[in-house]
């Protein structure tokens, strides 16, 4: 199956929209998952720039918003955020049912602030609420799945398909990523068949977070899965340019073209895998 393609816009590191659009068409995607600068970006103006080079906006990855975090404040916040979010994604002029709205708990927490069983309950809980504003939208959520150095909440597929449950929103469904998969599964490929239908969408970098077919993951595997499971969305591309700190996306002078030219290998292999 041929896939589309698209990239997260973060790894630019606030970029001028127009310049990112024009790198991924350059690249030969066919979208973006949009950053959601709620605060910094027009909704219109970047569904048009984007629109113009062709490309469609397939998804909305967050700003850092804790959603499970013990003080009712605290989550409240994150909440309104979501709503505004929800609200701002809805005047990017997509077609019905996209962009999707991805969700994740604080990145870069790896421990619970008080107590793990009571920070999950609230993960479930604000999910379930982002996930209801979503669907007064007629938006799909996607639960995005980290690694245990990015967050101490769901970090593997079994962990999202028990949070589907415990949500019960028909409009989620769970992202797993390459990269987080290689290392928190044992068996990424069968990982992905076990999500099955509710695989709602798929982020990909290779093993050192670079470009897919420079590391050790095995992608034929995974999108033999894909294939299998019957997913038909995009393969959203997130890499990082090479350089320590994987919080912040600038990895010093030219990182934007280095980041480029990953994107560029990537579709590359992935054409070339017949996908």
């Amino acid at each position: 199956m041929i896939r589309q393609t698209g990239c997260c816009t973060w790894i630019f590191g606030g970029e001028d929209l127009a310049a990112i659009a024009a790198r991924a068409h350059r690249a030969g995607l066919d979208g973006v998952e949009l950053h959601g600068d709620v605060d910094g970006i027009d909704p219109e103006q970047a569904g048009r720039v984007f629109a113009d080079h062709g490309l469609s906006v397939f998804s909305v990855t967050p700003g850092d918003a804790d959603i499970s975090h013990p003080d009712p404040p605290i989550r409240a916040a994150a909440l309104t955020y979501y709503d505004r979010l929800i609200d701002w994604a809805g005047r990017l002029g997509q077609p019905d049912g996209l962009p999707r709205i991805s969700c994740h708990g604080q990145v870069g927490r790896i421990r619970p602030v008080a107590d793990q069983q009571v920070e999950d309950a609230h993960l479930a809980d604000s999910t379930r609420h982002v996930c209801a504003l979503a669907a007064d939208a007629g938006l799909p959520v996607v639960f995005e799945i980290l690694n245990r150095y990015e967050s101490h909440q769901i970090r593997s597929v079994a962990e999202g398909l028990a949070l589907i449950d415990r949500v019960g929103a028909p409009n989620l469904s769970l992202l797993p990523d390459a990269y987080h998969m290689n290392i928190e599964e044992a068996d990424p490929a069968a990982a992905l068949r076990a999500g099955g239908a509710r695989i709602g969408l798929y982020h990909a970098a290779d093993s050192h977070r670079g470009a897919i077919g420079n590391g050790h993951t095995d992608f034929a595997a995974q999108f033999a899965a894909l294939d299998e499971i019957g997913y038909d969305g995009p393969i959203i591309i997130e890499p990082a340019a090479p350089g320590p700190d994987p919080f912040n996306t600038d990895k010093g002078a030219g990182y934007r073209d280095r980041l480029e030219q990953i994107l560029t290998r990537s579709v590359r292999a992935i054409r070339t895998m017949g996908h």
